[in-house]
């Protein structure tokens, strides 16, 4: 494998490969230490934080689709302060960009976040989940509501100075006007899509399968949306995306790379196979070698003729 040609730049992040872990399924970036080589991946995205310790939702939490999965996990997480005191210290030596998620019920909660991880060096970026309801201001959720795209990411960036990735909700009537949202507010990168809303129930027990009745869908069903969307906002903006949503094999994350985004996101790909993002990155670089192409860079947005 020649690692120089799977190099990628992002905003000021520069990157072994285009390959991202996504949020949610890799932990605090140790759980999967004895499966691969950390260090080998192009970036970690952490488990989601929140200001406080959160316990998720009730179980069952997760449930099983013909193709994917569904999740009602609750951003369970061990809040910010236990964060900086008991999970930083572990991931100090990781060797990779450290990307931190960071979740927020108001737009101070989102700001608390950024402003304990501006100083912590073994982070290198954060991305802003605006997929939670504003509970101080009524119940919007962040990410269907373009003022609030812009309003969160606004206040984020003046107390964060690193790379700002904003990660966008699919279940929108309009993805162009988040995306935009999020740049004029401040975003450096764009990362897409966060799980569609979905349910599934139970016909014996007459009842949803989840506790908490909805979930996100994540997994192959959800790719044609990812990629759709990825598409589009790569048209409308001029910052770098993270495209992800049913990357399974190095063929799938071909396909956004030529969509737009200049890096992927694995998530219920590495759940079904912990060592998942480690062959994607050989796929990738396989097709590079096929095709006679020297960096992984010319491909990105080839698919816009």
């Amino acid at each position: 494998m020649n690692k120089e040609k799977l190099n990628i730049k992002l905003a000021n992040l520069q990157l072994k490969n285009p390959v991202i872990t996504a949020s949610g399924t890799f932990g605090f970036g140790t759980e999967l230490n004895e499966y691969l080589s950390v260090k080998s991946l192009g970036a970690v995205t952490l488990k989601g934080l929140t200001v406080e310790e959160s316990k998720g939702n009730a179980l069952p939490r997760i449930a099983e689709t013909p193709a994917g999965i569904l999740n009602s996990i609750g951003l369970e997480n061990p809040g910010i302060k236990r964060f900086k005191e008991k999970i930083i210290p572990t991931i100090e030596n990781l060797k990779v960009p450290i990307i931190a998620n960071i979740s927020g019920y108001s737009i101070n909660e989102f700001v608390q976040l950024a402003a304990n991880l501006e100083k912590e060096e073994s982070i290198n970026a954060i991305e802003v989940n605006v997929s939670c309801p504003n509970i101080k201001d009524g119940g919007m959720v962040f990410g269907t509501d373009a003022e609030l795209i812009y309003k969160v990411t606004q206040a984020v960036k003046k107390v964060y100075s690193g790379p700002i990735i904003v990660k966008l909700s699919p279940n929108v009537t309009d993805i162009i006007e988040m995306a935009e949202a999020a740049v004029e507010g401040g975003a450096d990168i764009i990362s897409l899509i966060n799980a569609l809303l979905g349910m599934a129930i139970d016909i014996n027990k007459k009842e949803a399968v989840l506790a908490n009745t909805f979930g996100g869908l994540s997994g192959p069903a959800v790719k044609p949306v990812a990629l759709r969307m990825v598409y589009q906002i790569y048209e409308a903006i001029d910052i770098p995306i993270i495209g992800m949503g049913g990357i399974m094999k190095g063929e799938d994350a071909v396909e956004f790379l030529l969509a737009g985004a200049s890096a992927v996101g694995v998530g219920t790909a590495t759940l079904r196979d912990p060592t998942a993002s480690i062959k994607i990155i050989s796929e990738i670089d396989e097709y590079l070698t096929e095709n006679k192409i020297d960096n992984v860079s010319e491909i990105i947005g080839k698919a816009h003729n």
